[in-house]
């Protein structure tokens, strides 16, 4: 009897996944659940087509839903969100964003690969329409539109590990002043003190500016 694999989250883990039970079972029927609009697409190349060093948007995906669908015999379903997990019934409730209809999916088998949401601290200011997360492509959007309508002059950027410094780089390609607030007393965190100290020194050398054991009160 054929089994049925639910895959929810559509875009690195869940299409590489997706696409790795097809290779392994040409007969398993797989459902993939996406709350997006897009799937398998460069996460790592946001910050980079915000700072046109990706000069074309379509370069961020990897795979459209419809090559998806076709190259795999994936039933493939963006803007489908997964509300509620019935485990003793093998079923998980799916919100169709576009309809506003909820329905109820089967499976055999499920995998959880949702991603994650960024922090948006309870600050005053914080829905301020110049204060933007980044985690998908969306916010890329959002935040490149923005800039190419404000030509802002300067930036700040929250955060000190690698995305806040990928964003940092490519903001400062654009031309805008910025400048890194981090709570930790170093970037980067995930290294040592002195391998943060390097860093450090370039970026100031560069005009970023640096505010370490600090955070934000407001925006």
């Amino acid at each position: 009897m054929t089994k049925k694999v639910v895959i929810v989250g559509g875009v690195a883990g869940g299409a590489t996944t997706a696409a790795r039970l097809r290779r392994l079972n040409e007969e398993m029927e797989i459902v993939l659940l996406e709350r997006g609009e897009h799937i398998s697409y460069a996460n790592c190349g946001l910050p980079y087509y915000i700072g046109e060093v990706i000069e074309k948007r379509e370069n961020l995906f990897v795979m459209t839903l419809q090559n998806f669908r076709n190259w795999y015999n994936i039933d493939i379903r963006a803007n489908s969100e997964v509300l509620t997990l019935d485990r003793s019934g093998q079923r998980v409730e799916v919100l169709n964003r576009l309809s506003g209809e909820k329905y109820w999916e089967s499976y055999d088998y499920l995998v959880l690969s949702p991603g994650a949401e960024p922090i948006r601290p309870p600050l005053s200011g914080v829905q301020h329409p110049a204060v933007f997360t980044l985690r998908n492509v969306a916010d890329t959007d959002r935040i490149y539109n923005f800039i190419r309508e404000n030509k802002p002059s300067s930036a700040v950027v929250v955060g000190g590990g690698f995305v806040g410094l990928e964003m940092c780089e490519n903001l400062h390609r654009r031309g805008m002043a910025v400048t890194i607030v981090e709570l930790a007393p170093q970037l980067l965190t995930i290294f040592d003190k002195d391998m943060a100290a390097l860093v450090q020194q370039y970026l100031r050398s560069q005009g970023v500016g640096l505010y370490l054991n600090s955070g934000v009160a407001a925006f």
